[in-house]
């Protein structure tokens, strides 16, 4: 088993480790940043976050660092519903369902019924 010291000022830490929830202030996990409304912008982890004896762990970015989201141009928008619509079409029927089709069966659950 893997013992893990908290010590971020450690100078021969070049990876700063905090225990859970004591992070400090001016870092956030990619969740964290994503509810705020912000990515990373490019830049790579500066800490992380260890629990459950070192078996979980979360990265931390710096928020000074983060960049805001980006957004979908229209026509992303659009080409990413007409990908989800043809996830939805059986190739059997032509049929747009409420679900995305297995692709096990490569048809709709009441085509591949008949079969």
């Amino acid at each position: 088993m893997t013992t893990f010291t908290y010590d971020p000022a450690n100078p021969a830490e070049d990876f700063p480790t905090y225990p859970f929830r004591l992070a400090p202030d001016g870092l956030a996990t990619r969740r964290q940043l994503r509810a705020a409304g912000l990515r990373p912008g490019g830049h790579h982890a500066v800490a992380q976050i260890l629990w459950r004896r070192g078996k979980r762990v979360a990265y931390l970015y710096r928020l000074d660092w983060a960049k805001p989201k980006r957004v979908a141009t229209p026509a992303q928008r659009e080409a990413i519903a007409k990908a989800l619509r043809a996830r939805r079409t059986c190739r059997v029927c032509g049929l747009v369902q409420p679900y995305y089709i297995p692709r096990r069966y490569g048809c709709c659950l009441d085509c591949h019924g008949g079969h």
